[in-house]
């Protein structure tokens, strides 16, 4: 693929072959999985996910090794993935033109939250931003539709802005 217009054109048929296949019932709601281990003296978390593995960790001030992201940076790196996906499939979609397309995510996080004394700071990533940069010859139009399509339609971004019950539990072993 020499630029990012060519693989706009696989999406756009790739698609609305998804489209038909949700519209004659063959496609429909699956279940994601994901798995994570702590590992041996470094404490890391090998992620498992279908036939792929990530490794997080911490710094090395909270006892890690640095080896990979840490779960809030994981998050941040999620949102931004979902939301440069879902600009390049309303962009095939929409017939925007795309040269390049980035997303990058910041937050706070406290080290606080959670700690006696400091009740009224969050223990999750918080202040949520996102800057996404994209160069088009599209009309400013255009990319406004586009903006709301994601806005609307991107799974992660909704998920943080809507919230989700999360539901858990613990299944406790003895050692054999």
């Amino acid at each position: 693929m020499t630029n990012l217009n060519e693989y706009l054109g696989q999406k756009r048929e790739a698609l609305h072959s998804r489209r038909k296949r949700v519209k004659s019932g063959e496609l429909g709601a699956v279940t994601l999985n994901a798995s994570a281990s702590a590992e041996g003296r470094s404490g890391v978390r090998r992620i498992r996910i279908r036939d792929f593995q990530v490794i997080s960790d911490s710094p090395p001030d909270f006892a890690g090794y640095n080896l990979g992201p840490s779960s809030p940076e994981l998050l941040l790196g999620a949102l931004s993935s979902c939301l440069t996906h879902t600009y390049l499939i309303h962009a095939s979609d929409q017939g925007v033109p795309l040269e390049s397309l980035q997303a990058e995510v910041s937050a706070s996080i406290d080290p606080r939250g959670g700690a006696e004394g400091h009740d009224d700071i969050p223990v999750y990533p918080h202040d949520i931003n996102y800057v996404v940069t994209l160069v088009s010859s599209a009309s400013g139009e255009e990319i406004a539709r586009l903006q709301a399509a994601v806005e609307r339609l991107c799974p992660i971004l909704n998920l943080l802005k809507r919230g989700n019950e999360v539901h858990g539990r613990v299944d406790h072993r003895r050692p054999a």
